[in-house]
C-alpha cells in the first residue's frame, strides 16, 4: 500500500512454490495469503515462487551437512522421494532483479527452478559427495515423522515442523503451466545455474579435512 501511494509500479513479492490458500499446511497457506493480500494492494506486482535455495548460507545443504560432520545416519523422511528444483539464490536474485526493472509480466506469478530435478535422497548423495563423507541414508516412516515433527516444532530452534512433515508429501517444482507460459527462469532469459557449480565452493567447510585439499607427492 505504501508502494502504490508513493506511486511505484514495480513491486515484486518472493512467496514459494506450492503456495495454495486451501491448504491445511499453515506455511503453504499463509505464502497464498500474502501473495493474494499483494494483489489487493497492487495487482500489476510480481510474484515469484522459488523451488528449494542454494548458495552459501542455506538452510538446507549446509543444515544436513552440519548433521553429517556427528552423526552416522541421516533422515529420509517418507524414503527421500520427494522431488525438488533447487535454484540458485544468485539467479533468484537476478530474477527479482529483472522483474523490479520491469522485464516481467505484471501481474504474473513465476516459479524458479534450476535445472535438474532431484529426489530428497539424490539431494543428500550429492551433499555426502561433495563433502567426502559416508553417510547411511535411513528411511523415516511417515506416521513417525509426523509425531516427531509435532515434538520437534515446540523444542528450541524448532528442528523439524509437523508443517514440514506434511509438506515433504508434495513435489517441490515449477509446474507445466508455468513453463508452458513462460513464467520461470528461462521466461526470464537467465539459464539456472547447476547445483555442481556452486555447492562444492560452500560445502567444503564441511569435509574432514576442512578448507584444505590432500595433495599426493609427486612420485
Amino acid at each position: 500500500e505504501a508502494a502504490r501511494a508513493a506511486g511505484i509500479g514495480d513491486v515484486v513479492h518472493v512467496s514459494a512454490i506450492g503456495a495454495d490458500k486451501p491448504s491445511t499446511i499453515g506455511y503453504l497457506r499463509s505464502k497464498a495469503e500474502g501473495e493474494a493480500g499483494i494483489f489487493e494492494a497492487m495487482p500489476e506486482a510480481v510474484v515469484v515462487r522459488p523451488s528449494i535455495v542454494f548458495g552459501p548460507e542455506d538452510h538446507f545443504f549446509n543444515r544436513f551437512a552440519a548433521m553429517a560432520r556427528f552423526s552416522p545416519t541421516l533422515p529420509l523422511i517418507g524414503g527421500g522421494h520427494t522431488r525438488f528444483q533447487p535454484v540458485f539464490a544468485g539467479d533468484v536474485g537476478e530474477a527479482i532483479a529483472r522483474a523490479v526493472d520491469g522485464e516481467a509480466r505484471r501481474g504474473a506469478i513465476y516459479e524458479l527452478g534450476g535445472p535438474e530435478i532431484l529426489t530428497f535422497r539424490e539431494c543428500m548423495e550429492r551433499m555426502l559427495q561433495v563433502t567426502s563423507r559416508k553417510r547411511m541414508l535411513v528411511t523415516i516412516p511417515w506416521s513417525i515423522a509426523r509425531i516427531m515433527g509435532r515434538v520437534g516444532q515446540h523444542l528450541p530452534g524448532a528442528p523439524l515442523t509437523d508443517d514440514q512433515v506434511r509438506m515433504l508429501r508434495f513435489d517441490n517444482v515449477v509446474s507445466d503451466e508455468a513453463k508452458a507460459d513462460g513464467r520461470t527462469l528461462e521466461g526470464l532469459g537467465i539459464t539456472p545455474t547447476a547445483l555442481e557449480v556452486v555447492l562444492p565452493t560452500y560445502l567444503r567447510q564441511f569435509r574432514e579435512q576442512g578448507e584444505f585439499t590432500r595433495i599426493s607427492a609427486a612420485p
